[in-house]
């Protein structure tokens, strides 16, 4: 079956992928942009890897903000199926935490009260592991698990993605009729598009560029981005995942363990291995409020149990190493 889909914050790097693949299965994406300027820069990044070149007439655009009301409704018109990727990621946390959280907790509701009212009951939203993880657990996080906003590990990012899909599931609640699915990924690497990535890379490009002479001894799960977009366009047209979360992981690996990997794929670059000791974290901490708060996780890997994603929607995941390879192949061939 084929859909057109609203998929919302087009330009990001996750989102770019997405609205590939769903053209190159058929389907028709009407793309939200912040800026009729970048709706360009979509279509230069998916038109090279269409397996069909004419299937860059199912590619349309509408500008939208995540917060305002203006140009939902009309977005929604001929719609059957609603994406949505759109939120707020920084690369350095704000000093107000609502000044991210709002946005991504109003701009869901605001997406999922556009499509319940224009009649689009079929939704996918991405989330992510940080609605998941930040909670005190034993053995790997399940979709069961939901992060504990008040957990010294969760950070202004942490609950913006908590709350923004708590939303979602009251709202799906209240609307019984909506079929929601969310997709959590962890840190997504991979090969992007274009070289508008916004900031996923930036642990790559940082440890690549050897600006760093120590490493907090943190781990995460990593998950390439072909990976995530297979997964949510899977969802559309399965079934058995209206009503339920996916973690999109692969296994986890920490900075210094990524940082061995990639210098002995590049022994000529100045990429620092180094475990950075605790006290002096602790000590960086009292004057870097992001420091701080990264301070509860060291020493820890999280696991993730992803057979849910493996069975209902068919996904093998590609390997974390390889996965911040093909990241790190792209950033020095950009330069």
């Amino acid at each position: 079956m084929t859909h057109t889909v609203l998929l919302t914050g087009a330009t990001g790097y996750i989102a770019k992928r997405i609205a590939l693949d769903l053209l190159n299965a058929g389907h028709a994406v009407r793309g939200s942009v912040r800026s009729p300027a970048r709706a360009d820069e979509v279509r230069a990044a998916v038109a090279p890897h269409l397996t069909d070149p004419g299937a860059l007439d199912r590619l349309s655009f509408v500008t939208l903000d995540l917060t305002k009301d203006e140009g939902w409704s009309d977005a929604m018109q001929g719609i059957d199926a609603l994406v949505h990727t759109a939120s707020p990621f920084p690369l350095v946390m704000p000093k107000d935490e609502n000044d991210l959280i709002q946005p991504a907790v109003e701009g869901t509701l605001r997406a999922l009260n556009a499509a319940q009212a224009s009649g689009v009951t079929r939704v996918v939203l991405t989330s992510s592991v940080v609605a998941i993880e930040a909670k005190d657990k034993s053995g790997p996080f399940t979709e069961d698990d939901w992060s504990d906003t008040a957990h010294p590990k969760s950070t202004a990012y942490y609950k913006s993605k908590t709350l923004a899909e708590r939303a979602a599931w009251d709202f799906v609640n209240q609307h019984p009729e909506m079929q929601l699915t969310t997709i959590n990924p962890a840190l997504v690497l991979g090969t992007p598009l274009d070289q508008h990535y916004g900031t996923s890379l930036g642990l790559v490009e940082r440890l690549l560029s050897g600006s760093d002479p120590m490493l907090p001894d943190l781990g995460f799960a990593i998950v390439d981005v072909a990976d995530v977009s297979a997964m949510h366009v899977a969802a559309l047209d399965q079934p058995d995942s209206i009503g339920k979360r996916f973690i999109a992981a692969s296994d986890s690996q920490s900075f210094p363990e990524i940082a061995r990997h990639l210098k002995a794929q590049y022994p000529d670059r100045k990429i620092a291995t180094r475990i950075a000791p605790r006290f002096v974290l602790q000590i960086l901490g009292l004057f870097d409020p992001s420091i701080k708060t990264a301070l509860p996780g060291l020493g820890s890997r999280p696991e993730f149990d992803t057979t849910r994603a493996q069975t209902i929607l068919g996904v093998s995941f590609t390997p974390a190493l390889d996965a911040v390879d093909q990241a790190a192949k792209f950033i020095l061939a950009k330069g």
